[in-house]
């Protein structure tokens, strides 16, 4: 693994466990045992690494969702598959949603990471209302803003109370 790639997935993981203002160019450098200026070289400033995360985790949680037609093809609900990502990150890696977190924060995070947090956003509504639509939904858009805000409420309580049966409860019927 590259000392670029050590960076982000460090940087995620502080991200996930404490918001964009949860690291430093100085600690993701002594984790991996470079010189801050060594981050610097493959992120210029925090803004660029913080949209470099958000990149990266929109590309990886596209690509564990899939093709829509592939998994109904299979005999399964994509919402299940949406639903069961959100799902694994709470109860077996204890994190949120790198991107529910941002957003969360979006008026105090540079451009180039809002810019990102929202590609986020508009790529899952876009998967979610082709996924309710090819389920007969009536409301397809409607139905897509449903299932993300209802996945990050109910991680967002669920971390709040630390009381991941608030979640387990809530995605009981997805």
């Amino acid at each position: 693994m590259s000392n670029r790639e050590k960076l982000l997935n460090i940087a995620e993981d502080k991200v996930r466990q404490g918001g964009y203002s949860n690291f430093s160019f100085r600690e993701i450098a002594t984790e991996i045992g470079i010189k801050s200026a060594s981050v610097h070289y493959h992120f210029p400033t925090k803004a660029d690494l913080g949209a470099a995360v958000a990149h990266q985790y929109t590309e990886a949680f596209m690509k564990a969702l899939g093709d829509i037609s592939d998994i109904m093809e299979k005999g399964d609900n994509p919402i299940d598959v949406y639903t069961n990502i959100f799902r694994n990150a709470l109860l077996e890696d204890n994190k949120m949603c790198l991107c529910g977190l941002l957003g969360a924060q979006n008026e105090s995070l540079p451009e180039k990471v809002q810019v990102e947090v929202q590609r986020f956003f508009n790529k899952n509504l876009t998967w979610l209302t082709a996924a309710h639509r090819a389920l007969g939904s009536e409301n397809p858009t409607q139905a897509a803003i449903t299932t993300v805000s209802l996945l990050e409420g109910a991680m967002m309580i669920s971390k709040a109370l630390n009381d991941h049966s608030y979640f387990k409860l809530v995605t009981s019927d997805i």
